[in-house]
């Protein structure tokens, strides 16, 4: 009796210590969600380049160019804007490829006035179809920046920039201050600007090498903490061999609650609809979804298709339930560990992205262009789907406890709101989902001492 009570004790104080340690990782998890960190993309950045070409009488020419070296983030439209403050009364007298979204108080100036003579000034990229006269390379794009796997070719974005009331050598230039990246809205942080190593260029024809006088680096990188307080993307998940269609957990990204905030969803049958949507505005950062019980702007649904003997089949779908937003150039990360034995992929491009080495079980999957690069708004055509073919590994295949679905999802470099692990769709001849827990298995032992005491 003295050691089954011994037994139980230790049993209670190591589920109490379990209990504390757990609520200890659960608190310090709340803290590092702001981290800018990213597991599948570590060493994903933009980096801002800032390279002074030649010396006016007044201050020195620049070109500045933004490279996206995130593997899988991309800018979409609207578009980035991009935000300093001056060291000192600098002002900007001209641009090529970029505008100032103010002009600001130019009243000191007489005759030539400045493009912006504001301390804090906003530039913006010009828009597809500016003159040429008005243009530099990897500009006027509206903004639009692509990731570094999806189109390395239209990962950059730069404009030029004369700026005067500045220092005109490299002793008395000073570097601008406190750098602000949105693209479209928040969310990325931006370190301050060092002076680097001036770039290097060389010509078309490599035979001649020249290079900046001055260079400095400003890195940016993102928290999807800081774009959005609330979830942007949830999963689904179905299978075949179970009718149960698990759907994305309830008020994943919001509840709705049109009573104390209307025009917080629309209903897809609503005859205010057409009103609604083409009032908004298309491509608003702000969401205007479709009610439903995640009211999430994206839906990304996993369905186990079929199994055949050496194969299995899967349908990823990607709904849009945004009034506000279609989406361009939008791309699609998965964790699964079967990625490594992908044998066939339809109607998506696809590519294999390995953030620990060896390990082969995360892939990037985007649309075709013109065909299915654009995830069009709410509506009856607002989805896309694509068909994956997978090698069954016998040494690790398996339909049960979850394993065909996938780890973890991302949509446009967001992570997406899996479904609880206990929810998942089970084979029909698995065992009860609900494990026993070592709180139940005390109480079991203790009733069962006390019926033993009883008939002692």
């Amino acid at each position: 009796m003295g050691f089954c009570l011994s037994l139980i004790s230790r049993s209670i104080s190591s589920f109490c210590g379990c209990t504390i340690l757990l609520l200890f990782l659960l608190s310090c998890s709340c803290f590092t969600s702001t981290e800018a960190y990213d597991a599948l993309d570590p060493n994903g950045n933009i980096t801002i380049k800032w390279d002074i070409m030649s010396w006016t009488p007044d201050g020195y020419v620049a070109v500045v160019t933004m490279y996206n070296f995130q593997q899988y983030r991309h800018i979409q439209s609207p578009g980035w804007s991009l935000q300093w403050t001056w060291a000192k009364k600098e002002v900007i007298w001209s641009m090529l490829g970029g505008q100032t979204t103010e002009q600001g108080d130019c009243s000191r100036f007489k005759g030539n006035v400045p493009h912006c003579c504001k301390k804090d000034p906003t530039v913006v990229d010009l828009l597809p179809g500016t003159p040429y006269n008005q243009q530099i390379a990897n500009c006027c794009k509206g903004g639009v920046v692509s990731s570094w796997v999806q189109d390395p070719a239209n990962a950059a974005s730069s404009f030029q920039v004369s700026v005067g009331s500045a220092g005109t050598t490299n002793k008395t230039v000073r570097v601008p201050k406190n750098f602000t990246l949105k693209a479209p809205g928040p969310g990325y942080t931006c370190g301050p600007a060092k002076i680097v190593k001036p770039t290097r260029f060389v010509t078309q024809d490599g035979r001649r090498v020249t290079q900046a006088l001055m260079t400095w680096n400003v890195t940016c990188t993102y928290s999807q903490f800081l774009s959005q307080k609330t979830p942007t993307c949830c999963v689904s998940l179905s299978s075949f061999y179970n009718d149960t269609i698990v759907p994305c957990p309830t008020c994943t990204c919001g509840c709705q609650n049109n009573i104390t905030q209307p025009g917080s969803c629309v209903e897809e049958d609503s005859p205010y609809l057409a009103s609604v949507v083409s009032g908004s505005g298309k491509n608003s950062y702000t969401p205007l979804v479709q009610c439903t019980k995640h009211m999430c702007p994206i839906r990304v649904h996993w369905h186990v298709k079929l199994s055949y003997k050496e194969y299995w089949r899967v349908k990823v779908t990607i709904t849009n339930f945004n009034y506000r937003m279609n989406y361009t150039q939008w791309n699609l990360v998965v964790q699964h560990p079967n990625f490594d034995n992908l044998t066939q992929i339809f109607s998506f491009n696809y590519k294999s992205l390995t953030p620990y080495a060896a390990i082969n079980d995360t892939a990037m999957l985007w649309g075709v262009k013109f065909y299915n690069d654009l995830l069009v708004q709410a509506g009856p055509l607002g989805n896309v789907q694509s068909e994956l073919l997978f090698r069954k590994d016998k040494s690790t295949f398996t339909f049960e406890k979850g394993w065909a679905f996938p780890r973890r999802i991302y949509f446009n470099g967001d992570n997406c709101v899996m479904p609880p692990p206990d929810s998942y769709p089970w084979l029909p001849n698995a065992t009860s989902r609900t494990s026993t827990s070592l709180l139940t298995l005390i109480m079991v032992l203790l009733s069962a001492l006390l019926l033993l005491n009883a008939h002692v």
